[in-house]
């Protein structure tokens, strides 16, 4: 295979979509013949101060770049996050105060060294250009797009409708991510399968402004611990990067066999060699806790260092295979309605479990424990303002605060 199609396979591994993959490919073979490396936008607007394993997906896909020698620009939307992205939402966002974006910024710089190269990543701030923009500026930005063309994104059409509002400063951010791209003179993008829109914003706004049209590669949302939803902060089934070892290390191993091999393959730095044969050992009849323990200790060493690995690693093994509950744990919150939450349902809640179908499973089957109790009663209801520790299994375990609705 050429260096190209060994560039390609890195390239597609953990993608969900390239467009334009004939496009990519040629650009890649110009870039190998001509010694000159590609311009490899990715963009994070700086909503929250910290990031986790699902956005390391995307730091991921930029590391395989900076491999392949290509140029890594990490675009902070110190602008654009004022506006805030409605992608998926079906209401509109509020918008961030600049010192909230500030703070949020200054610690994603701090975070993204732990996966890519210091020495190979250009930090960017579109405010350097989105300041210089004129309402003159802004007016003919927006002349490159038609109304029409901005409802087919479907969150803006789900929107419309249902008759629920759009503010009209919403409709600025495609056109503001897409300048980015302009601005940057970027070849390549990246993103989640939620941004293709606005990537394809980029393409066209390139086009207008005399451009060859970046390529986009998207890479797939990540499930969160729960198998089910995307990893979000808000929903309590996150990873944080920033979190102590023994959390990362405890929280990767309550992640269901299944859903490890997908974050093997969108988060690990292993080779896909590597994977392919963790993948036949367990199918040969190894045990997956083991595999998983590796991926943990990986997490782990990535983020904090191969001492706290290693002593997260027999942390785990005291607590879990002796029976042991830790001393501090994750805590989640769970807002309970007038009429309470039953067992099953704050299982859920807490991310302790995929579904209340699975709670229920689980304590048919005397794996489910409350403060430190087996628990048998399906119909077991909570009301009332507390604190309890729950435990699912071997492996999941909260300090679960409950609290009035």
């Amino acid at each position: 295979m050429s260096k190209t199609g060994d560039a390609f396979s890195q390239i597609w591994r953990g993608a969900a979509e390239i467009l334009v993959e004939d496009e990519l490919r040629a650009r890649l073979q110009e870039s190998e013949r001509t010694g000159t490396p590609l311009r490899v936008k990715a963009g994070f607007d700086p909503t929250a101060p910290d990031l986790h394993l699902g956005h390391t997906v995307l730091l991921n896909k930029m590391r395989h770049f900076q491999e392949l020698g290509h140029q890594v620009m990490f675009l902070i939307g110190d602008f654009t996050g004022m506006i805030g992205d409605p992608s998926g939402k079906n209401a509109t966002r509020p918008p961030l105060t600049r010192e909230a974006v500030l703070e949020n910024a200054r610690t994603y710089q701090e975070q993204v060294f732990k996966i890519l190269d210091p020495e190979k990543t250009e930090i960017c701030f579109n405010s350097q250009w989105m300041n210089e923009v004129g309402a003159a500026d802004m007016i003919r930005l927006a002349s490159h797009w038609t109304v029409a063309r901005m409802l087919e994104r479907d969150d803006f059409a789900k929107r419309y409708a249902a008759q629920q509002p759009i503010a009209i400063h919403e409709f600025l951010y495609p056109l503001c991510q897409g300048y980015d791209s302009v601005c940057m003179r970027a070849d390549v993008e990246l993103g989640g399968t939620d941004q293709k829109f606005n990537l394809l914003v980029g393409r066209e706004l390139q086009k207008h402004y005399g451009q060859r049209p970046q390529n986009v590669v998207m890479v797939p949302l990540l499930e969160g611990l729960d198998g089910v939803n995307k990893m979000s902060k808000s929903l309590g089934n996150y990873i944080g990067i920033n979190e102590a070892p023994r959390d990362i290390f405890g929280k990767t191993m309550s992640v269901s066999d299944e859903l490890m091999w997908r974050y093997f393959e969108l988060l690990s730095f292993r080779s896909s060699a590597e994977i392919d044969a963790l993948r036949a050992q367990v199918e040969a009849g190894g045990n997956p806790r083991d595999v998983k323990v590796s991926l943990a200790r990986e997490f782990v060493a990535r983020f904090h260092g191969e001492a706290a690995a290693e002593e997260a690693a027999a942390e785990f093994a005291a607590r879990f295979r002796q029976g042991v509950l830790p001393e501090d744990m994750p805590e989640v919150q769970v807002a309970l309605p007038a009429e309470g939450l039953l067992l099953t349902q704050v299982l859920k809640q807490a991310g302790l479990t995929g579904s209340t179908g699975e709670a229920m499973r689980m304590i048919e089957q005397g794996a489910v424990r409350v403060a430190g109790e087996r628990v048998e009663d399906k119909a077991l209801r909570f009301e009332g303002a507390q604190t309890l520790v729950m435990q699912v299994g071997k492996r999941r375990f909260a300090r679960v605060k409950l609290t009035a609705g």
